[in-house]
């Protein structure tokens, strides 16, 4: 696969019953014959010079229709056959989030807070069905028109929800009509964003928020991220920041997020973990997000400090604490609370406090864990807690200290290239990496030509002048499902495309997220026999690259991932997918069910694998 790629169209997908492609193979092979062996005296000569294209244009789609009628019988003689096209959900599943069934996890017995956490286990019974976008779904705003506005017929929220969701929305957000309207970043000083970035800063000793980068701080886990305001102002910042938040069935932040073109993703530590590896942020955020942070012992504490990284920041900024008198200066003389006591025993420093603001420092000193030897400190974790981390059980012990990548965020590099000595960390040579790195600049420049409705001869939409060559559709939110070292995302951040990608590592491969992480990128684990952690409609693109054999050969069914692919990506929206050629044949085949427009491309110099292109329509019926 590792070379240039041909933009030549290979294949266009057909429902033609045998009879009727073995009589064109037939046409098509004898209108060959007929045009090579024209006379020479009705060569260059004697035709036109604008006939020319037309007989190239000609010859061109008869050597693509023997090709599909070619692979066509090769499905056949291998037993694929097309699959029924699936129908439609009803409507009550237009925004269905499978292992987030809250009846369901009550009745299989989950309580105390834990029916609203994940449980594939107790929703995996359903119909087998395609989400249907709502009545009034449209496609969003192109970035960064998208940050600022949205249709709010693609979230579900209601104007009754909005006008009590509390004065801090009002100042952030505007339904007016069919649009909910957020404040631009010059506007964002109106709800105290720039100013609250700006206080974090100063308050962890730099002097502006832009200086994050300098400091170390380049990937921040925000959970309960309310509408994304405070993550849309960071990442102006060029600072990833990824929101977390619950499930909620009713005017998601998750889902207002990612339709404002943000990184999201829902998820809680209520029983479990987070799927993210230990030492994996370089500061935690929590604005009233609603945790109770002292319960289960100091569990959730315990978590944090597991995916923050040694000399990472803890912000938590929550309503004033008063005294029993009621006395404003009160919190200036009260004792510790059992919050504050709990991060003194996991080595945390209080760097300091501010109005309801509160930020603490993860030591950078292995040591110090082993020093203190009180009452109620947790102990040190007994074996390797740092090599996968998906959803396992709340821990009570301090994990990360034995790791390689124990290593002060200050004194990591600022770049999303890192260095021989970081790589080495990883076990990843700089001959790999280079060459990763170089292969998915060449790759990211042959995806994006493609990515466009004119590969599609028979697409109904034509790009006009108004709109953006390619893609004609706004891509802003992409997910690389097997994402290796995050070269396609780096691609991106080359070419200086205005995308975010989620780097995806599937579970038992080989676990790169950390690396990913330390380049500064979105990323999290998963296990693609199970739906990911979103809602409906949030990804303009999918990539997929060697993903479909590992599906195969971990026994998992290819259809029900196309069927999970469907319900996360948006109408219109884009699958590249590249695997070994007999695994795209039957891909090819299955596309069918889900109602994707698709085409195969051929790899130059690269007989063993294929690409397969897919479009997602706008079904509404």
């Amino acid at each position: 696969m590792r070379s240039h790629w041909s933009h030549k169209l290979f294949l266009k997908l057909g429902r033609r019953p045998p009879l009727n492609w073995l009589l064109l193979c037939f046409v098509s092979v004898l209108a060959l014959i007929v045009i090579l062996a024209s006379p020479s005296s009705n060569t260059v000569d004697s035709v036109p010079s604008s006939s020319i294209p037309d007989i190239y244009k000609n010859y061109r789609r008869i050597k693509q229709q023997a090709a599909s009628d070619y692979l066509e019988i090769t499905s056949l003689s291998l037993g694929i056959s097309h699959p029924r096209e699936l129908d439609l959900c009803s409507k009550e599943r237009e925004n269905y989030v499978p292992c987030y069934n809250v009846s369901a996890n009550l009745f299989a017995g989950f309580h105390d807070g834990e029916e609203f956490d994940r449980h594939c286990e107790a929703s995996r019974s359903g119909p087998r069905c395609l989400v249907r976008p709502p009545k009034d779904y449209k496609i969003p705003l192109r970035w960064p028109a998208g940050r600022d506005v949205i249709w709010s017929g693609n979230v579900k929220i209601t104007k009754d929800q909005f006008l009590s969701s509390g004065s801090m929305t009002k100042r952030l957000m505007l339904l007016e009509e069919n649009q909910i309207a957020f404040h631009s970043e010059d506007g964002m000083n109106i709800g105290g964003v720039k100013d609250y970035s700006r206080q974090i800063a100063e308050m962890i000793g730099l002097g502006s928020d832009s200086e994050f980068i300098q400091a170390g701080v380049r990937t921040i886990l925000d959970i309960g991220c309310g509408f994304g305001s405070f993550g849309a102002h960071l990442l102006s910042l060029n600072v990833m920041t990824i929101c977390i938040a619950a499930y909620e069935v009713f005017g998601s932040q998750v889902q207002l997020s990612l339709e404002r073109g943000l990184p999201a993703m829902i998820g809680n530590f209520i029983s479990r973990q987070l799927p993210y590896p230990a030492l994996s942020f370089d500061m935690v955020h929590c604005a009233q997000c609603g945790i109770i942070w002292d319960e289960k012992d100091g569990a959730f504490l315990i978590e944090v400090d597991r995916v923050l990284k040694p000399g990472g920041y803890f912000v938590l900024t929550s309503p004033t604490r008063k005294s029993q008198g009621g006395s404003l200066d009160a919190k200036k003389t009260i004792s510790f609370t059992p919050i504050e006591e709990f991060t003194q025993k996991i080595c945390w420093s209080l760097l300091g406090q501010q109005d309801e603001t509160f930020i603490w420092q993860k030591t950078t000193d292995v040591h110090c864990y082993l020093s203190r030897k009180q009452d109620g400190v947790p102990p040190l974790c007994k074996g390797d807690y740092d090599a996968q981390s998906y959803y396992e059980p709340l821990l009570s012990c301090i994990s990360g200290t034995t790791s390689k990548r124990w290593v002060p965020i200050q004194k990591r590099s600022s770049g999303s290239q890192l260095s021989s000595v970081e790589l080495a960390i990883h076990g990843v040579h700089l001959e790999d990496f280079s060459e990763d790195s170089q292969f998915w600049a060449s790759a990211l420049r042959n995806y994006w030509s493609l990515l466009t409705p004119l590969i599609f001869s028979d697409h109904p939409k034509r790009p006009g002048d108004e709109d953006p060559l390619p893609p004609f559709n706004m891509i802003r939110n992409v997910m690389d499902m097997n994402a290796n070292y995050g070269g396609l995302n780096a691609a991106f951040l080359e070419e200086n495309k205005s995308v975010w990608v989620m780097n995806v590592v599937p579970v038992n491969t080989p676990n790169t997220l950390p690396l990913i992480l330390d380049r500064g990128f979105a990323g999290v684990l998963h296990d693609w026999c199970e739906p990911f952690p979103t809602y409906p409609r949030t990804y303009d693109m999918l990539h997929a690259n060697g993903l479909l054999s590992h599906i195969i050969n971990s026994e998992c069914d290819i259809s029900n991932l196309l069927l999970e692919m469907d319900r996360i990506l948006r109408p219109e929206g884009w699958v590249v997918l590249c695997d070994k050629l007999h695994v795209i044949e039957k891909t090819r085949a299955l596309v069918t069910q889900v109602r994707w427009e698709a085409r195969v491309i051929q790899l130059q110099n690269d007989n063993d694998r294929l690409l397969l292109v897919c479009q997602k329509p706008f079904l509404k019926k």
